[in-house]
């Protein structure tokens, strides 16, 4: 009987030996190779799968690629590409490893409002005591405040668990009400709502507007399609109490940033903090840096020391799943654009 047919696995990224090796334990079928930072003609030539961070191959040069798996969750910075058009090969994420450390530095970042921290931070650079702390630094008791959560995916999902932890009311809107359950997407064990049972009130994606006027915080995980662009805009603050404070950890684009800055200026919302911005890096022409009701975060939400070593369990349960022709995790929809 002939041996089943090699599987040639290019890795366009810099994992280290160990993850190289537990990849090499699932099967003696898979040839895995790391080619870091660049691919050669002949290797991607014979790649059936690749995992890349950011090259992506003209489709004449990988004849026998059938499966791209990419190294972050967001798919919108590789659509543009032929490769990735190709109806004839699977594209997948990593969706669902940043869930925790996203939902929980969205959650910082709502505490920092609650609490006032970013003030605070203003007068230790100053060496300077306020006159009456008491006044100033007044929180409202979590479990009294109400959280929208813009896009119910893993990252909302998971920071909407840890809301309900906190006794917050959790309103949340998403792409498509028929169905809460997530399906085929990875998650981290004992994270997140796969049955989408927390949130008090689901809202569609349109009526974002009619969920914010209830909200002390509105934070945005939803990703970026053209139908998300601009979804935060001025219909979304005009709605928006003048203590509900802002929190963007998804996409910049999803922002209306010319909107953002005259409510924040006006005094139409409390504060935001944003991690994502329409043009990255953020200028330093921008008034958002001038702005006291604002925390930036240069674009580092999702990022933890461990990153390689997470995204590697993605790539293990696709590789399995890839062998016994199973669907995989994390798939694109090309018609959703994620």
């Amino acid at each position: 009987m002939a041996e089943p047919e090699r599987i040639f696995v290019t890795l366009a990224i810099d994992f280290s030996d160990d993850i190289i090796a537990e990849l090499r334990e699932i099967s003696p079928r898979l040839r895995i190779e790391r080619h870091f930072p660049d691919v050669p003609f002949d290797v991607i030539a014979r790649t059936e799968v690749l995992y890349t961070v950011n090259y992506y191959p003209e489709p004449e040069a990988a004849p026998k690629l059938r499966w791209i798996q990419m190294h972050s969750a967001g798919m919108n910075h590789a659509l543009d590409f032929q490769i990735v058009q190709a109806e004839d090969i699977i594209a997948t994420s990593t969706s669902g490893i940043h869930s925790t450390s996203m939902a929980q530095m969205s959650l910082m970042m709502m505490m920092m409002f609650n609490y006032n921290m970013h003030v605070a931070m203003g007068l230790q650079s100053r060496a300077e005591w306020p006159a009456d702390p008491g006044a100033m630094f007044a929180p409202i008791a979590m479990e009294r405040q109400t959280v929208g959560i813009v896009g119910y995916g893993s990252i909302g999902r998971e920071l909407a668990r840890l809301c309900a932890a906190l006794g917050m009311t959790v309103l949340a809107s998403k792409r498509d009400l028929s169905n809460t359950a997530e399906v085929n997407a990875y998650a981290v064990v004992g994270a997140g709502d796969p049955t989408g049972e927390i949130p008090d009130r689901i809202y569609p994606s349109e009526t974002v507007a009619s969920m914010a006027k209830d909200c002390d915080f509105l934070v945005i995980t939803v990703p970026q399609t053209d139908s998300t662009e601009h979804l935060i805009n001025d219909e979304v603050f005009e709605a928006m109490k003048e203590t509900a404070v802002l929190v963007n950890v998804s996409r910049g684009s999803i922002v209306d940033e010319k909107a953002l800055v005259t409510a924040l200026s006006s005094g139409q919302i409390a504060g935001a903090a944003l991690d994502v911005f329409e043009e990255e890096p953020l200028p330093s022409s921008s008034p958002l840096w001038n702005l006291d009701n604002v925390i930036i975060t240069p674009h580092i939400a999702g990022n933890t020391r461990d990153y390689h070593d997470k995204a590697a369990l993605v790539l293990k349960e696709n590789l399995r799943r890839y062998l016994e022709n199973r669907p995989l995790l994390n798939q694109l929809d090309r018609a959703k654009g994620y």
